[in-house]
């Protein structure tokens, strides 16, 4: 196995002036995107699906005492559902909630997602289109929701999703479309189509226009910070919390849902992102959603991501404290550092986009000013959402030294 090293890394660090102090109570002015309501009925209904388990909570003190903090908590997606990531719980309950619509719509009854599961209403669920562009993990989440509850499904993808993440869409029935450009072209492109020929956006950005859906999968993503709390011990209320970005939605659903729950003793939370991929740090920086050009070339594909999702930034920018950026090394060398087990942790699986959050935590506590400017110390704990495993088990080996079978074998 090839080894991670402690170190800063070239990293940048913004803090948000926008933010409301962390004493505060979550805003009225947030409650029509997120709201427990809508927190509530996702993990309820997810919970009831086949194969649903509360996924791991991982403590890493060893990793903790290495980076010099109090304690690291370690939520840990890479079982989730069999698909690898956390996007099993937005894409296919958001599925779910546009079938169920488009039944009541015609019947007048909304059905379970059991009755769609069971085969009821084929005429109507089968004559719908679900679509998505992905980088990968929501592709084949909204994949294996349109084969779970019976309709078609087509992905595009973009010039630099790999070909193993390709073929994982395509297991679960989906059409998969490649096209040349980036992520954010994927989605025009898919836009476009869809109106054309009268399919259904399933997407997890949000845009002018276009926020039901998006919402939805948000709301299904909160489900991991329900399951964290539950996990949590009472004394270890997470002091931060470190979590990557992308479009944002699931940084703002974690971030809204902890908001939601503990109320002022909510953690401090830091967006992380990749250095060529940095839309959100941009859109702090700018105080407004701003568009960022270019190739958005990463080993961290899963958040290579040009443009916000507008609803998620208007949690962020009152809810989150930083953003950060990280290089593609920050994030490969906690990758190896979880798969080696530092000081006795257990060994984990951590894909190059799930530990997006991880890296910012290496690269702060490393450098004593930016420590400083995050109150990252001897006290504190954190909080990290490990979203993704090894979704494409090619590239993972290729990073790590390891495949990700052997080191699930170790722990």
């Amino acid at each position: 196995m090839s080894h991670w090293k402690l170190d800063a890394f070239a990293h940048r660090v913004e803090l948000n002036p926008r933010a409301l102090p962390t004493e505060a109570p979550y805003p009225a002015s947030l409650l029509p995107i997120l709201d427990p309501a809508g927190f509530r009925a996702a993990a309820q209904e997810i919970r009831g699906w086949p194969g649903y388990r509360q996924t791991n909570l991982l403590p890493l003190p060893g990793l903790a005492a290495a980076l010099g903090l109090r304690a690291i908590w370690y939520k840990d997606e890479s079982s989730r559902f069999g698909l690898g990531s956390f996007k099993a719980l937005g894409g296919a309950y958001a599925v779910y909630r546009v079938l169920a619509a488009a039944v009541k719509e015609a019947t007048g009854k909304e059905p379970s997602s059991a009755e769609l599961m069971a085969g009821a209403h084929k005429d109507i669920v089968g004559a719908i289109t679900v679509a998505t562009a992905t980088d990968g993990n929501h592709g084949r989440s909204v994949a294996w929701g349109a084969q779970l509850f019976g309709c078609r499904c087509i992905v595009y993808i973009h010039a630099e999703v790999s070909e193993g993440r390709c073929e994982a869409i395509a297991h679960y029935g989906a059409e998969v479309r490649r096209i040349e450009g980036n992520y954010d072209d994927s989605v025009h492109r898919v836009a476009a189509d869809a109106k054309t020929h009268g399919w259904t956006i399933v997407s997890d950005t949000s845009y002018e226009g276009y926020k039901d859906v998006p919402r939805t999968v948000m709301e299904g993503y909160g489900l991991i910070g329900i399951e964290t709390l539950d996990e949590l011990p009472a004394e270890a209320r997470p002091t931060h919390l470190f979590i990557q970005g992308g479009v944002g939605g699931l940084a703002a659903a974690t971030t809204a849902l902890l908001w939601q729950k503990l109320g002022g003793e909510r953690p401090q939370v830091v967006v992380v992102e990749p250095d060529a991929a940095d839309c959100l740090f941009q859109s702090a920086a700018n105080g407004k959603p701003t568009k960022i050009e270019g190739d958005l070339d990463t080993i961290m594909a899963g958040l290579a991501a040009g443009e916000v999702s507008l609803l998620a930034w208007e949690i962020l920018d009152l809810g989150a404290n930083a953003f950060m950026t990280v290089p593609d090394d920050a994030a490969i060398s906690a990758m190896r550092a979880l798969a080696e087990g530092v000081g006795g942790d257990p060994p984990t699986v951590g894909g190059e986009s799930g530990v997006g959050g991880l890296a910012g935590l290496f690269a702060a506590a490393n450098d004593p000013k930016t420590a400083q400017t995050l109150s990252l110390g001897a006290l504190s704990c954190v909080l990290i959402i490990g979203s993704e495993g090894d979704t494409d088990p090619v590239v993972y080996e290729r990073l790590v030294g390891q495949s990700g079978a052997e080191i699930r074998a170790e722990a």
